[in-house]
């Protein structure tokens, strides 16, 4: 197979939370060190281009994340109609997981765990025209290994084939907008939080890209136009000192650039004696998983938090002077309707709600294929089966008020999403279908306080998250 071409390879991004994408930016890199000429496609804000999937021999479709996944299926579709001959490959999270519904339908390959390296390889193998046990590449003719857990190949990201960031989300701080780069200092994780699918890839592994590599990549966002960093770690404080060593060089090399990152509430208390100095460093936000104010809810996800945990982790990073974002997971088999009351409660009295975006509270349990959830016995009475082309198991709340608030709550939010509306009117809108779903139940609760505009938070402006 002739690879080695201007465009004979194509790499593809569907979704990557509104930055550009790391997903094929790192691999591009790779295969040009290689001697390849590979080119690039964005359809999260590009239109789909046939005459570069027509002059493909290899198409590689990255899959990081539940949403990449549905949208690479119908990009994969349209790849299959122009060019029936082409190789066909899913990489990253989401493609392992579902690695038996991707080669059944229309992959030739898929890739899971640490993927660059694997997918050189692959290339590699193509072009010299053998099909060969490659470690974290499964074939459609039933040749497969098992994940790739050994570190990647980094080099640093090659975004010239990317579209520039003026087309990605932005910063939006203090009434301003400012371009956004995005970058990882690691892979994996260290912990196993049961509705995470990482840890059925990594199995509680992580890995750190060399400090070099990622102050490239900050350097050529840099002089792109960005004016802030995201660290999209699944968790930036599994490796503290070697996250710290980042973000003091890029504070020293760029003191007016800012950042954010995400981390567990566990690992929040654990360093809280780092964030003034992350604040100093730039730092204006935290991205933290809090799921659920329930303690039955937080240890069946075996989160690693409590529900004190949670204030003492925002008292913490407020004290810093670091704004505190967190995530919910508000409905699942086990949240009861006073937990999702609690939860507007808290966001309301700690005057977070426009530190939460709106899709947040609507956010159901999602179960993918090789998730820690299957194995548990106390899910076995809610699932009703996996919906391969979904990518996920169904369930049932044993309550179905929960069911029918959780429909309501995401139309709710799709129309006023649609509206542009604030994120204290949605936040008025929920808390009205939630009390109406509890009716006489919220007599003798604390109840809350009229919603009050305040200085909108530090965010980015792309809401969506899986």
């Amino acid at each position: 197979m002739k690879l080695r071409e201007p465009g004979a390879i194509l790499l593809i991004s569907c979704y990557e939370l509104g930055h550009q994408p790391a997903g094929i930016a790192s691999p591009l890199a790779l295969l040009e060190a290689n001697g390849f000429h590979p080119d690039a496609l964005d359809i999260a804000v590009e239109s789909f281009d046939a005459t570069k999937a027509a002059r493909a021999g290899f198409v590689g479709i990255s899959a990081p994340m539940h949403t990449a996944l549905r949208l690479g299926i119908k990009v994969a579709e349209r790849v299959r109609a122009v060019n029936p001959l082409c190789h066909i490959c899913f990489y990253g999270l989401y493609a392992a997981l579902n690695r038996d519904y991707l080669i059944g339908k229309v992959a030739d390959s898929t890739i899971g765990g640490e993927f660059e390296s694997a997918l050189l390889d692959l290339v590699l193998a193509l072009e010299g025209g053998v099909t060969a046990v490659i470690e974290g590449v499964s074939y459609r003719n039933g040749l497969q290994s098992g994940p790739r857990l050994k570190k990647s190949i980094f080099h640093p990201p090659s975004g010239k084939r990317l579209p520039p960031l003026e087309k990605y989300a932005r910063l939006e701080h203090l009434g301003n907008q400012y371009l956004a780069g995005y970058v990882e200092a690691s892979r994996g994780c260290l912990h196993r939080c049961l509705h995470c699918p990482i840890p059925s890839v990594y199995d509680g592994r992580y890995f750190v890209v060399p400090v070099q590599t990622v102050l490239a990549g900050i350097r050529s966002q840099v002089e792109q136009g960005a004016r802030h960093i995201t660290f999209g770690d699944p968790d930036f404080l599994n490796g503290p000192g070697h996250s710290l060593r980042i973000a003091r060089q890029l504070h020293s090399e760029f003191p007016e650039l800012s950042f954010d990152f995400t981390a567990k509430v566990e690992h929040l208390l654990k360093h809280q004696s780092l964030l003034p100095e992350l604040a100093g460093l730039g730092c204006l936000f935290v991205v933290t998983a809090v799921e659920s104010l329930s303690a039955a809810v937080l240890t069946n996800l075996q989160k690693g938090h409590s529900p004190e945990d949670v204030i003492h982790a925002l008292t913490a990073v407020r004290r810093a002077g670091i704004a505190f974002r967190p995530t919910w997971v508000p409905f699942t088999p086990w949240t009861l309707l006073s937990d999702y009351l609690e939860m507007l409660e808290f966001i309301e009295c700690e005057d977070l709600i426009d530190h939460v975006e709106a899709v947040q509270y609507s956010i159901r349990l999602l179960i993918p294929p090789g998730s820690g959830l299957l194995r548990q016995p106390y899910m076995q009475g809610y699932l009703e089966g996996l919906d391969a082309g979904l990518f996920s198991y169904r369930w049932s709340h044993p309550v179905s008020r929960m069911d029918d608030l959780c429909t309501r709550v995401t139309e709710l939010v799709r129309q006023e999403s649609d509206r542009g509306s604030s994120t204290a009117e949605v936040f008025d809108k929920v808390r009205e279908l939630a009390i109406a779903a509890a009716g006489s139940s919220t007599k003798g609760r604390r109840g809350f306080r009229p919603v009050t505009v305040r200085e909108p938070a530090p965010r980015i402006t792309e809401p969506w998250f899986c």
